[in-house]
């Protein structure tokens, strides 16, 4: 089973994707009369919470030109988890014609269902700032979010991932010392649903099936009575067409066998 080097990058995309959906967050800041002063688009980057607070705690210094900034959205992934519910049938394959020009097909088992969970950190040092980031968030999750990935492109499998928010948490690290910076926090709870494969294997075509049947098969040298042959048709379809398939029965008064060496009955 094991030894068998795969690598479908499948989390990494995942990874990926979760972090595109909150690429394109923008906030604005308006003076007292209503009108837009400053318009800036939020900054996302993978790491934990506490990455992004100890480096705000570390530059005391209000003064201090290089800083990080705030607001900002910040993510990492949790625990991975089997999910039995959704588990499907293990002795089904996928199947797909390698390429046009071969007769070769490559195979894999139906795929294992995970769950990934992940969490998502909106900081800003305004509670307004904080605020736009989140109900720009929420309302595409009621509570899921669906997106469509290519979890296999070498099987031309494609699969909607539903990513569910599961809790909001909100925290003030404010500490009432003018020499400490503040930091709204909300923290949001999610839980990917997705599925891990197996390594694709290869195999060539079976365009033919023959089997013969003998009578008295204890004798040394039974009689051969029937042989049955099955083609696919049209003969010509390929592995992944539809087609059907010409059952074909032949029967013997000899003793003959069939060589599959030199295709012949001897």
């Amino acid at each position: 089973m094991l030894g068998t080097q795969f690598y479908h990058e499948t989390i990494r995309r995942l990874v990926v994707t979760f972090g595109t959906i909150f690429n394109d967050i923008n906030i604005v800041r308006k003076d007292n009369n209503g009108n837009i002063v400053q318009k800036m688009k939020v900054p996302l980057a993978y790491g934990p919470k506490q990455k992004f607070l100890v480096r705000l705690d570390q530059d005391a210094n209000l003064d201090s030109k290089v800083a990080i900034t705030l607001p900002r959205l910040g993510f990492e992934i949790g625990t991975i988890a089997y999910d039995p519910v959704r588990k499907l049938n293990r002795v089904q394959q996928f199947k797909k014609k390698k390429s046009s020009t071969t007769k070769q097909l490559d195979s894999q088992y139906m795929p294992v269902p995970y769950n990934l969970d992940f969490e998502l950190y909106a900081m800003a040092k305004q509670s307004d700032d904080a605020l736009q980031m989140v109900e720009q968030i929420l309302p595409y999750f009621q509570p899921d979010y669906t997106v469509t990935i290519n979890d296999m492109a070498d099987m031309g499998i494609k699969r909607d991932v539903p990513i569910i928010l599961n809790s909001i948490n909100y925290e003030d690290s404010y500490r009432g010392d003018y020499s400490e910076r503040r930091a709204i926090v909300y923290t949001l709870g999610f839980t990917a649903k997705f599925y891990l494969y197996g390594p694709v294997t290869s195999g060539k075509v079976i365009k033919q099936v023959q089997v013969d049947q003998y009578a008295d098969m204890p004798d040394k040298s039974p009689a051969r009575i029937q042989r049955t042959t099955v083609t696919p048709n049209p003969t010509s379809a390929e592995a992944d067409d539809d087609f059907g398939f010409n059952e074909t029965v032949s029967f013997f008064q000899d003793a003959k066998t069939f060589d599959p060496a030199s295709g012949e009955d001897t």
